[in-house]
């Protein structure tokens, strides 16, 4: 049975994670739009991987896991992202990822078909952050526990996770 996930990852914001290496500090939001494109690359290798719907330890999910959970984030993101551009502000709604990976059926979907949509999210997502310019960078939005992100930070948040779960899958990014 695999644990809920209930920590609060926004200290990836300010702080180097300790399990992946991720450095916000050594991150430049300017070359968001590219890492996403990088990331996506990466999760195709992944997911073409003959083992991706193997789980390598009951407690954590298969690559095809992290891969739908990855496509989620990006479509989510997309639509944050927009959101937060259209008006500083934007409040979201909350999402739990644990129930979306039961109700999803994250297990039972194929490598192939997530790859597809995994890539066409991600590239919506890269598309979208390379829209944005000056000071739509400080636009802000409102998670529904309260955690406030800008644009810049909302951008760092986001990288970490699909890097962060290249790492679960014992993956060596690109990046």
């Amino acid at each position: 049975m695999i644990e809920r996930d209930s920590k609060d990852w926004t200290w990836v914001i300010t702080r180097q994670c300790p399990e992946c290496g991720f450095d916000p500090s050594e991150f430049d939001v300017d070359d968001t739009a590219a890492t996403i494109l990088a990331i996506v690359d990466d999760w195709m290798g992944v997911l073409a991987d003959d083992s991706a719907t193997t789980r390598s330890r009951t407690d954590r999910w298969s690559p095809l896991e992290y891969g739908c959970h990855v496509r989620d984030v990006f479509m989510i993101f997309d639509r944050r992202l927009a959101a937060m551009v259209e008006q500083d502000g934007a409040r979201f709604e909350n999402w739990d990822q644990d129930r979306a990976a039961v109700e999803g059926r994250y297990d039972q979907q194929d490598p192939r078909d997530v790859a597809g949509q995994l890539a066409e999210a991600g590239r919506e997502l890269a598309r979208r952050f390379q829209q944005v310019r000056g000071e739509l960078w400080d636009h802000r939005g409102f998670r529904s526990n309260g955690s406030e992100f800008t644009v810049r930070t909302f951008a760092v948040y986001l990288v970490h996770d699909p890097l962060h779960h290249l790492f679960d899958v014992g993956w060596s990014a690109s990046r």
